[in-house]
């Protein structure tokens, strides 16, 4: 196991043992994780505690269809965009029973980048209740670091939300 696939692990045992503390849910949105961050989370024994369920949409009609990411927002943004992950992050509470969303939409490469979101370019969003926030992350490296990376930075960025 490498370094950064512990330290996946450990982030998540704290957002399983926070999570169970509040009685809450978590659901996921991803795109260029494609499901990842859900196995990661499912890797844990006794997720079905926190873990509510999982959304990969990885093609544009998948966010309209599955988590009611409109249309025209894609088409105006971007499927890589603020406004689109944060509409996965909503979606995704709005769809499921989860008190908790995560969502992530980004290019892992190594193609598919342009100069204006160049490839690592990833969205990542949360929700917390009625409250849906988001952030930019610019990474570097390989396809696999790239996804290691939004994992990892999405798990502690959440936990570190939880109080």
């Amino acid at each position: 196991m490498s370094t950064q696939e512990a330290n996946i692990e450990e982030l998540v045992r704290q957002l399983a043992a926070r999570l169970t503390e509040k009685g809450w849910m978590l659901a996921t949105a991803e795109s260029c994780t494609g499901g990842m961050i859900a196995a990661a989370c499912t890797d844990l024994a006794g997720s079905s505690q926190w873990f509510e369920r999982g959304f990969v949409t990885y093609s544009n009609e998948a966010k309209t269809e599955m988590l009611g990411v409109p249309a025209e927002l894609i088409a105006k943004h971007g499927a890589v965009s603020e406004e689109v992950v944060r509409a996965m992050a909503e979606g995704a509470i709005r769809h499921s029973r989860a008190q908790v969303s995560i969502a992530v939409t980004g290019i892992a490469g190594p193609s598919g980048g342009s100069a204006e979101k160049p490839v690592g370019t990833v969205w990542v969003g949360w929700g917390l209740g009625q409250s849906i926030y988001s952030m930019p992350l610019n990474l570097q490296g390989s396809r696999a670091r790239i996804r290691l990376e939004t994992t990892s930075h999405i798990l502690k960025t959440v936990l570190e939300n939880l109080h």
